[in-house]
């Protein structure tokens, strides 16, 4: 089921009639495709809608001159984030009106720069571990990863060039590796969770999965508060990334180690400094610290559903709810505190070594088989809670044809030289279709 991402770059420059035949092939696309990878929520009347939408967009906009950036483009939407006129269920029992409000901000400022919301992608419960329905278009017996399972698949499988997710853990970095696209999790705070299903709010981030760099970016300039374009380059400018070994890097498989490898030989092929450090000496105590500041403000999130529905949850949400429900509030100052500590460390590393990113793995493994866990998030954790930027690319496919990714990790704030540099990379890389 996989076919080669949809570039947004595609839908730069239709004719309004080639736009329409674009628009209507993805369409037609879906119907074939969804019946067997499940990316998107059900939805009877879609054609009609989106076509609908199309047509509304044509009589906005008639001058092409005038035109938003992403006009006609097809987004997915993943299911924690309310959009005008369909249900939000945040893939779980609950009624749908319990999540009922205004839209997302973000899916209000991607309507206005011309989208069309293709619909609602598949999460996992709650955008945590419970997984839907969701498969791995590289392989149908194989995970997508999670949370954002449906937009990461729907991306994967050429439905659209761009879909919204969330990471509160690792829920867009790791399905991008795991489904051979691109991820972007911008730093904490730059894009608006209004109007999205709360999980954590000290770790919930609104980001990106696309096909590639320029669809992130374009998306990116729309979504980020204050987007700075960067200055061009000095001709000549070296740039250095730092290569992790240690107690984090040291949690991956030794296939994703030598995609990553492999990565960073061929940046230093193309002239960029690579440096190998050490950084954590105890990333254990940070997964936990992470892992039980989330619990806390999960719990917290849904006390008043949980109160009216707890028969509808899972098992493995309602453990995350116990668990949450036994941390103290000093303990959860403290754990909030610490996402400002490594947050500053990572910034001091980066400038004392002059470095532009850190090149990590984004996943421990390739996509696992079986679709009942979405795969560890342990690759991404670190960065999440530290609230840093992150970008995942396809880098390399395993003899069994599942891709690996990298992840490219940039200071805080620094979201435009992290994506500069991101789309230097995904230059140099072979489509993400080499073999190890």
């Amino acid at each position: 089921m996989y076919h080669a991402p949809v570039s947004l770059s595609g839908f730069r420059g239709l004719s309004d009639s080639a736009l329409r035949n674009r628009v209507t092939a993805a369409l037609d696309r879906l119907e074939t495709v969804e019946p067997r990878i499940h990316a998107f929520l059900p939805e009877p009347d879609r054609r009609r809608r989106v076509l609908k939408d199309l047509e509304e967009l044509f009589c906005r906009y008639p001058n092409p001159s005038s035109r938003p950036g992403l006009f006609g483009v097809p987004v997915g939407v993943k299911d924690i984030f309310r959009a005008e006129g369909l249900e939000t269920r945040a893939g779980s029992l609950l009624p749908p009106e319990t999540f009922a409000g205004p839209e997302a901000v973000s899916v209000t400022r991607l309507k206005n720069a011309g989208a069309l919301i293709l619909g609602k992608t598949v999460t996992t419960e709650f955008a945590y571990f419970h997984p839907g329905p969701t498969r791995n278009p590289w392989n149908l017996e194989h995970t997508p990863g999670g949370s954002s399972s449906g937009s990461a698949a729907a991306v994967s499988a050429g439905l659209c060039p761009l879909a919204l997710g969330s990471q509160t853990i690792g829920s867009i970095n790791r399905p991008a590796a795991f489904c051979g696209i691109t991820g972007f999790k911008p730093s904490f705070g730059r894009v608006s969770r209004e109007g999205v299903v709360p999980y954590s709010a000290s770790a919930d981030h609104v980001g990106l999965l696309a096909a590639d760099t320029f669809s992130v970016r374009a998306a990116a300039e729309v979504l980020l508060d204050s987007w700075n374009p960067l200055p061009r380059p000095e001709e000549g400018q070296r740039k250095t990334i730092l290569f992790l070994e240690d107690s984090y890097s040291a949690q991956a498989s030794e296939e994703v180690l030598r995609a990553v490898s492999l990565t960073a030989q061929r940046l230093e092929d193309a002239g960029i400094r690579l440096k190998r450090v050490s950084f954590f000496k105890h990333i254990k105590e940070i997964n936990d610290t992470h892992r039980r500041m989330t619990a806390r403000e999960f719990a917290d999130a849904h006390q008043r559903w949980f109160e009216r529905y707890s028969d509808s949850y899972s098992e493995v949400s309602r453990e995350l709810i116990y668990l949450g429900e036994r941390i103290g509030n000093e303990e959860l100052k403290h754990a909030r505190a610490g996402r400002f500590l490594l947050r500053e460390k990572v910034g001091a590393l980066l400038s004392t070594e002059g470095a532009a990113a850190l090149l990590t793995p984004a996943s421990l493994s390739a996509a696992p088989r079986g679709l009942e866990s979405t795969g560890s998030p342990l690759m991404n954790l670190p960065w999440t809670y530290a609230g840093v930027p992150t970008a995942t690319l396809p880098a390399a496919v395993t003899p069994e044809g599942l891709p690996l990714g990298i992840q490219l990790v940039g200071d805080f704030g620094q979201d435009e030289e992290l994506l500069e540099l991101a789309g230097m990379t995904e230059s140099l890389l072979p489509a993400g279709k080499e073999i190890l």
